[in-house]
């Protein structure tokens, strides 16, 4: 069995969302055992599976992502749609436009302190679509 489930997740700040209990409760039921993968559909945000319990993980993403990749930078060429643009590219090409996690006893199966995080790159909040995709047994 393979589901699809299309998801419009609400307008985030820029920085890395904890998005885990909204998407469980968009895809229920779920398969005894199978997989799930999440993909977005969008080149400047991206999705990550980290820490889920200490709030200061956020901030420390957000300030070494910025590091990593500042705005402003003059060797950009990409700039039409302001200074965020380019290093938003650039950062969700670092983490990632999708993640796949394991499905055992009907659930996900993160570890205790993982989870799956909207990394939002730009500047002004938006709505982003994600979509779900769970390959299972059980017929579900």
């Amino acid at each position: 069995m393979i589901r699809h489930i299309d998801i419009q997740l609400p307008p985030f700040q820029r920085g890395f969302h904890l998005i885990t209990e909204l998407i469980v409760r968009r895809i229920q039921p779920l398969p005894e055992a199978g997989l799930l993968h999440v993909f977005i559909t969008h080149t400047s945000a991206g999705l990550t599976v980290n820490e889920n319990a200490d709030p200061t993980v956020l901030a420390d993403f957000e300030a070494t992502f910025d590091e990593m990749v500042p705005e402003d930078s003059p060797w950009y060429q990409h700039t039409i749609e302001g200074p965020d643009d380019m290093p938003a590219h650039i950062k969700s090409s670092l983490v990632g436009s999708s993640v796949s996690i394991p499905i055992r006893e009907g659930a996900l199966f993160l570890g205790q302190w993982q989870g799956i995080y909207l990394c939002e790159f730009r500047n002004t909040p938006r709505s982003r679509s994600i979509v779900v995709t769970i390959i299972g047994e059980n017929g579900i």
